[in-house]
């Protein structure tokens, strides 16, 4: 795999890296074919699973490197990533916020966002992309850091992101699937709406490499920019979704799960 993206440019490196997240979103989407409903324990576990991933991605993938490269850089490294760990939170806040969007489980009338008269189906689309942007968006900053030649970033540690962040989408492509399924959409158009989630994922991920090349000295910042909005996705949504059907022991050992695999990954493979 690394010989093979080494031929490439790193915005192709991050294109390829986010067509395969993507591409296992669309993995976990294409279990409607098969079941129409899914044990509320086993989503909630897959739900604090994805969690688990995100934050260990976060901080062995994105925060600790832009911490080490802020001090290479001779910046002051606490200030760069509470800056930027706030920043990304703070955008997502405003998107959340901007864009009409539904979390799972929840009633029509609970809908987030300006008011619309948008179909539920397409609500509960926009809210798991809002989930794949900071992905797409740190596997492209990720890749981009390689390529700018820092001593801490290294292409096998920008693939270990990507496969965690493709593990983690499994279960967020079922996760707007399954529930469509189940509330009589055919099985054709909840897998295209399931895998249309991550779609975003690909377009942050070139932007995000582009953005690191063309702009170097805003490296740190980026890195932890991407886990700080990863970080806001986690607790402002996965979390509570996971617990929201009161099976938080399943919840908690699915975030436990998910943190030990990919700390696991970026540690000893990355």
């Amino acid at each position: 795999m690394i010989e093979f993206l080494e031929r490439f440019e790193p915005t192709t490196q991050a294109l390829f890296a986010t067509l395969f997240t993507w591409g296992v979103t669309a993995l976990g989407a294409s279990l409607v074919f098969f079941f129409k409903t899914i044990n509320k324990k086993v989503f909630d576990t897959m739900l604090g699973f994805a969690a688990g991933v995100m934050i260990a991605a976060s901080f062995w993938s994105l925060i600790s490197p832009g911490l080490a490269l802020a001090e290479e850089m001779g910046y002051t490294p606490w200030i760069v990533a509470a800056a930027g760990f706030m920043g990304g939170g703070l955008f997502l806040f405003v998107v959340d916020k901007s864009l009409p969007h539904m979390h799972l489980g929840l009633a029509p009338k609970e809908k987030e966002g300006p008011k619309t008269s948008w179909q539920r189906s397409i609500l509960l689309v926009l809210a798991i992309t809002l989930h794949n942007i900071p992905e797409g968006l740190a596997v492209g900053v990720a890749f981009g850091a390689v390529a700018a030649g820092i001593e801490s970033a290294t292409l096998a540690g920008a693939i270990v992101l990507a496969v965690g962040i493709g593990i983690q989408n499994f279960p967020e492509g079922a996760a707007v699937s399954i529930p469509l399924r189940r509330e009589g959409m055919g099985r054709g158009k909840a897998f295209l709406y399931g895998q249309a989630s991550g779609v975003v994922e690909p377009i942050a991920g070139v932007l995000g490499a582009m953005l690191v090349l063309s702009m170097r000295s805003i490296l740190p910042f980026a890195l932890c920019f991407a886990a700080g909005a990863m970080i806001y996705v986690v607790a402002e949504e996965l979390i509570p979704e996971a617990q929201s059907n009161k099976n938080s022991d399943y919840a908690t050992m699915g975030v436990m799960i998910g943190f030990t695999i990919m700390m696991v990954l970026d540690v000893a493979l990355g």
